[in-house]
């Protein structure tokens, strides 16, 4: 499904600022090279988290679900000069490729890559997050949430990406059981008193969150 007009995704391409040369790189080669190459965020999903990040100026971000390391790169742009960003990925293959695009960056000493179970990596990390990237394995986003919520500095941002879920979460019975997690998920986000949230119909679905002041 289509969620939105493939030839309005391609103006919207066209005319947002374009990647520097090390994302266009990561983007080629995920691309022509990797098995699931779906799972990349598309330059203009980059480019709004550039820019998200950029506003926030956050100290500490929290990636959870690295791949190949661009949405890293892109969060990372809005790193204050001594503040952190903490990338975590579940596949070693993976965490090798990522960390050969962070080596190569000006961000390389900001970013710490650590693999893992996320679940069992999140609680080991002592820090206040400003903003948190969602990005991993769809049946864990509500054991996620919890875990950061707790940590999610005043001012904080929770971003979670794939909250369509290919349009699978529109289905009048949602049978395959990551679309059935992602849609659990968004309505526990909804019914918490805790928070506020916007979801965007930005490529495949991000959901902004907030705590509730």
């Amino acid at each position: 499904m289509d969620l939105v007009n493939p030839l309005a995704e391609q103006y919207a391409a066209t005319l947002t600022t374009p990647d520097d040369g090390l994302l266009q790189s990561i983007q080629q080669e995920t691309l022509e090279h990797h098995a699931h190459s779906h799972m990349l965020s598309s330059p203009v999903q980059g480019k709004l988290l550039a820019f998200i990040s950029g506003l926030l100026q956050p100290k500490y971000i929290l990636e959870i679900g690295t791949f190949t390391g661009y949405s890293a790169l892109c969060l990372a742009q809005g790193l204050t000069d001594t503040g952190q960003l903490h990338t975590l990925e579940l596949r070693e293959e993976d965490a090798q490729t990522a960390r050969s695009y962070f080596n190569k960056s000006i961000y390389k000493n900001n970013i710490h890559l650590h693999t893992g179970d996320a679940a069992e990596i999140i609680p080991s990390l002592p820090y206040s997050w400003d903003l948190v990237f969602i990005d991993a394995d769809k049946i864990s986003y509500e054991k996620y949430y919890e875990l950061v919520l707790p940590r999610l500095s005043d001012s904080g941002l929770i971003i979670a990406d794939n909250v369509l879920f290919h349009g699978q979460v529109l289905e009048a019975t949602i049978k395959n059981k990551n679309a059935q997690a992602i849609d659990a998920f968004n309505r526990k986000v909804a019914a918490d008193i805790r928070t506020e949230q916007v979801m965007l119909t930005v490529r495949d679905g991000l959901l902004f969150i907030k705590k509730r002041k």
